[in-house]
């Protein structure tokens, strides 16, 4: 009768403890953990953290160089969030995966841009020129409609933003493309006669779109990267006042401030 009573008395004990890390999760003392890609979203990420510390809504940024495992370890309840990506992104790997991730709120546009260290503008482009573009679908979809507006190719559908290498109609300058893994076009630059890469790997190889980029997206670029949890959580109040302070004016300034042009606040 006393070990039954001893059993019972710990099972009470540890819903209680349960019960109140539960309440911890809510009420902001446990840190968020964001899943995020070093530049430029891990960076404003630290910006806001003293704020919402102080609101009492701690996070923890955890950083990945690539665009697999930020939502990988979301799905699996391994982070809280993410941000670092592209709505067409998001639901080509919800649809691949079988995932139901959803996005909570738009922060910011990275103009898409080719770069080259052989050639100084695209009218220098050779005849058959090795281009090398994301491999993910919605990057490569993007990459051609970039070139496309340049005057490289024709594509079958101007605007479809999930269209692959099959998809150019035109193609009068024979260019070669080579898919690669998005993390890896800053280091095969010196390989490829150009290379179309995503603003947050540009800028963290030290590129300045602005002023290096052969061609770059306008600032009415639809691709928003957003930040990004799971049904299960997105009413989780961390979530609701990081959300707030992404969309704050403190940092649209910051943005601003920072990235000179190569990074441009959502609408």
């Amino acid at each position: 009768m006393l070990r039954r009573t001893l059993i019972l008395a710990a099972a009470a004990l540890a819903l209680t403890a349960c019960g109140q890390g539960a309440e911890k999760a809510v009420d902001g003392s446990a840190p968020l953990i964001v899943g995020a890609t070093a530049v430029p979203h891990a960076e404003i990420l630290e910006f806001l953290k003293p704020t919402l510390a102080a609101q009492g809504f701690p996070i923890e940024i955890k950083v990945f160089n690539d665009y697999v495992q930020p939502n990988t370890q979301l799905a699996e309840k391994r982070i809280d969030a993410n941000y670092f990506q592209t709505k067409p992104y998001l639901d080509e790997f919800n649809a691949a995966r079988g995932a139901d991730l959803i996005t909570i709120a738009g922060v910011h546009v990275e103009p898409l841009g080719a770069y080259s260290r052989r050639h100084a503008s695209l009218a220098a482009l050779p005849d058959g020129a090795d281009v090398a573009v994301p491999n993910d679908a919605s990057s490569i979809g993007r990459s051609l409609i970039l070139l496309q507006t340049a005057g490289l190719i024709r594509l079958k559908d101007p605007v479809n933003p999930l269209q692959s290498l099959r998809d150019i109609a035109e193609n009068p300058k024979n260019l070669r493309f080579r898919e690669l893994e998005s993390a890896t076009l800053p280091r095969v630059l010196d390989q490829v006669d150009m290379a179309v890469i995503n603003t947050n790997y540009a800028l963290d190889a030290g590129l300045k779109p602005r002023t290096d980029a052969l061609t770059l997206e306008g600032g009415d670029s639809p691709y928003v990267n957003y930040l990004v949890a799971r049904p299960d959580n997105q009413s989780d109040p961390r979530l609701q006042a990081l959300a707030t302070a992404l969309r704050s004016q403190a940092v649209r300034d910051f943005i601003a401030s920072k990235y000179d042009g190569a990074v441009v606040p959502a609408a």
